[in-house]
């Protein structure tokens, strides 16, 4: 497979695996996630706390 400009590659994982984990893991504020492809480039993305909350 050949990857063209404007391609999107796009993971995921599916629900519920960090709560499988003992104990269980999620992703929090500070973490850093980098993902590399051979031959073409790495990015690093760092997690930001949400400031979300729900109003009822």
């Amino acid at each position: 497979m050949s990857l063209q400009a404007g391609d999107i590659i796009s993971t995921g994982t599916p629900p519920d695996v960090g709560m499988g984990m003992v104990p269980p893991t999620y992703l929090t504020g500070g973490d850093v996630i980098t993902l590399e492809i051979a031959g073409l480039d790495k990015q690093r993305k760092e997690v930001v706390a949400s400031t979300w909350t729900e109003h009822c």
